[in-house]
């Protein structure tokens, strides 16, 4: 079976598919509304698969994959659209998962993105988190926040991504966008010197190692706007993962730093419609009041999750309550909101 990656991609966009799966010993896997489903045609070959890998890649990249045995890059297609190919090893054969990115960024009422991501991207400094799960629209937020601030000021945004999902074409700012292993070694490296290059907002495609993580909470510390995302469950869990991450001397100087300059952290699920054929986003968000400051500056971070819970006057909504809400406006079934809740009982209670 021959396998040509641009029609794979272009098959896979008039599917509406999210995500392809190249698994040796089955056909091509689309992930459509959130199922996995199995495209027509027969099962990919192990020299088939070799044959795509080979293909789409410089030599370069080979290399990499050769000494690394694993790869993420982007890759074009049509005329302005792009796609995430991730390749890893199973049984010494390369396999592919590839993510295609949104075509055009949506609308915050299109995106079902809370109504404050408006005001936060109009911050003049501090840290953004977006956090999640894999394949929860992460990504799509943070371009839908580098688009809003791109639509409306004149800045300097610097963006390090691995790697470049969606190019955005310079509104009233100057967008610089870096891929990593393409314009910059890592995330660390190209932090080091992105404050060389007079930016007003920095995106980080992921905080990874606390040495990124030190990086984007100097950076916001000393006047600019960072946005980066985080592979937490919640809000409270991005928290406790920056500051778990440095060594235990080190923590308290952490927690100062991350008290400063927190402006909100986003955690994000991505849920079935009730009605199918699509999916629906659910948000949880923290905002940096003073309370929620004090508490991460103590070390109370038990008592954020209190703050969470009655700061709904900030704009703040726990993801309980980001279900509740979903669930009577009939976007999502009761079924899906209790299975997905914190405290099911949360649901039940208000529902009964």
């Amino acid at each position: 079976m021959s396998i040509q990656i641009q029609n794979l991609l272009r098959n896979g966009r008039k599917l509406n598919a999210s995500d392809i799966h190249i698994v040796v010993g089955l056909p091509p896997i689309l992930r459509i509304d959130g199922e996995v489903v199995t495209a027509k045609g027969g099962v990919v070959t192990p020299e088939a698969a070799r044959s795509l890998v080979h293909d789409c890649l410089s030599p370069e990249q080979r290399q990499v994959l050769d000494s690394t045995w694993q790869l993420c890059f982007s890759t074009k297609f049509g005329e302005r659209d792009r796609a995430r190919v991730t390749i890893y090893m199973r049984n010494g054969c390369p396999e592919l998962s590839i993510r295609l990115s949104e075509p055009v960024i949506g609308s915050r009422d299109d995106l079902n993105l809370p109504e404050i991501v408006d005001d936060l991207v109009r911050k003049p400094n501090g840290l953004i988190i977006l956090t999640g799960p894999t394949g929860v629209g992460k990504t799509t937020t943070f371009h839908y926040m580098i688009d809003r601030i791109n639509s409306e000021n004149r800045a300097k945004i610097v963006t390090i991504e691995d790697p470049v999902e969606y190019t955005h074409p310079c509104k009233r700012a100057v967008v610089v966008q870096q891929e990593v292993l393409t314009d910059v070694k890592s995330f660390h490296h190209a932090l080091m010197h992105v404050l060389r290059q007079d930016p007003d907002v920095i995106g980080i495609g992921e905080m990874r190692e606390r040495e990124t993580m030190y990086t984007a909470l100097t950076a916001s510390e000393t006047g600019h706007l960072v946005i980066a995302t985080l592979h937490t469950p919640d809000a409270v869990q991005a928290v406790q993962r920056i500051v778990s991450a440095f060594p235990e001397g080190q923590q308290n100087e952490v927690r100062y730093m991350l008290a400063n300059t927190i402006q909100a952290v986003i955690a994000q699920q991505l849920l079935p419609a009730a009605g199918g054929g699509r999916r629906i986003l659910c948000c949880e968000v923290l905002v940096g009041t003073q309370g929620i400051r004090h508490n991460i500056r103590e070390n109370s971070i038990h008592k954020v999750y209190s703050e969470l819970q009655s700061g709904r006057k900030h704009g703040m909504v726990t993801m309980d309550h980001a279900l509740l809400d979903l669930y009577q406006k009939g976007e999502i079934t009761y079924d899906m909101a209790v299975t997905m809740a914190r405290d099911p009982n949360t649901i039940k209670q208000r529902v009964a």
